[in-house]
């Protein structure tokens, strides 16, 4: 979506560069600047700016906040609220070279909030919080390289690329989605090969969901501003300008696969041919990772294995704890599995939201630009909570 291509800069935009990149210093109003650890005062604020962002641009996550132990409802708010800063990145900058600063930001961010040394920014305070309180209570932790395995995912794509490959944006969704969901598990804290094992399913739908319901607005943007004062600055609004053209980020192969063109999609919007059959496919590929973890749980409610083996539980960052005594049987297998997904099921809620939008693409015939997929939805709050009772998605 966004150009390199860029020959020549003017004096006034490179000073505007520099300038840029040391104002990374300071986001949302809060300085970089290193401490020793937050105060009772700052937590508090940083958990208000971070339940006010989810309010308004995560309404989901929001809701599902109530579902999440009360223990872990802040690592809960500093991990979505990581991953909303993140996901913004692409959609506020005019160059991939400022988004390339604003990771870096972020990377950096990680690194010292991690060294104990977190920057005057409210989800590394909070985050701090959190890993202080982690290793006090349970000498447990969060793993540092699966924040930066949001960020290299996101980076990846910051320009809006379109996907190869469905497995690709699989790949994408478990990088995102499933690894923020892993982050949750640790914060509760709970190692357990079935819960992360599910969490990858639901992780997987939920992040392909996502960039369904994102298709009408990268392929179809809003105009840039034109009213700036700044002058200087031609070579960034040609940059924007060309940002604004629109992309379709589908699944190469998929689409290739139905015969769409994106340029009938820019030019034709909902009524492009293949579309419909283009977004069945991916959104049929989000329903099967849903249906597989439903049927893991209904296994597990009838005594049985789960059912198949977890691709990722030999990477390094899922550590598990050996079984104990006396759950070494079968018997004591399902019955300590069971125990782990009880107390995982208020992290695993993204199932219910996700379930939901697919529910409404599907009535409304896979017409991906209806608005009625982007408005809030108002089943949520009662679904999850029956959900969660029944414990069952």
């Amino acid at each position: 979506m966004f150009s390199l291509r860029v020959r020549t800069y003017s004096i006034a935009h490179r000073e505007n560069n520099i300038r840029l990149s040391r104002s990374l210093s300071t986001v949302s109003g809060y300085s970089a600047t290193a401490s020793d650890g937050p105060s009772a005062s700052e937590v508090s604020s940083a958990k208000a700016y971070c339940v006010d962002l989810l309010r308004k641009y995560d309404s989901p996550s929001y809701t599902l906040l109530a579902f999440i132990p009360a223990s872990a409802q802040p690592a809960y708010l500093a991990i979505r609220t990581f991953n909303l800063e993140i996901a913004r990145i692409a959609d506020q900058i005019s160059t991939p070279q400022v988004g390339a600063l604003r990771l870096q930001f972020w990377k950096d961010n990680i690194n010292r909030t991690f060294a104990g040394s977190p920057p005057k920014q409210p989800v590394s305070l909070l985050l701090a919080s959190v890993l202080t309180t982690l290793r006090t209570e349970s000498s447990a932790g969060l793993s540092k390289s699966w924040f930066m395995r949001v960020i290299a995912a996101r980076e990846q794509y910051l320009n809006n690329a379109p996907y190869a490959t469905l497995v690709d944006l699989e790949k994408y969704a478990e990088s995102t989605y499933s690894t923020l969901l892993y982050l949750t598990l640790q914060a509760l804290p709970l190692h357990s090969v079935t819960a992360d094992h599910l969490a990858s399913h639901v992780g997987k739908a939920a992040g392909i969901v996502t960039v369904l319901r994102g298709l009408p607005l990268l392929a179809f943007p809003a105009p840039p501003n034109h009213h700036s004062n700044s002058k200087g600055l031609g070579m960034v609004e040609q940059q924007r300008s060309r940002a604004q053209q629109g992309v379709v980020t589908l699944p190469l192969d998929i689409m290739a696969e139905v015969g769409l063109r994106e340029e009938d999609v820019l030019r034709k919007g909902a009524e492009a041919d293949g579309l419909r059959d283009a977004v069945f496919k991916v959104a049929t590929r989000a329903s099967d990772h849903l249906i597989t973890a439903r049927t893991m749980l209904e296994n597990l409610r009838n005594g049985k294995d789960v059912g198949h083996a977890f691709e990722h539980e030999d990477e390094d960052e899922h550590q598990y704890q050996q079984r104990q005594p006396g759950h070494d049987s079968s018997a004591g297998k399902l019955m300590q599995q069971k125990a782990d997904i009880d107390r995982a099921f208020g992290v695993l809620m993204p199932a219910v939201s996700t379930g939901l939008w697919l529910d409404k693409l599907q009535k409304l015939d896979f017409d991906i630009f209806r608005e009625e997929l982007r408005r809030r939805e108002w089943k949520l709050p009662w679904k999850a909570y029956f959900a969660n009772r029944r414990r069952m998605f």
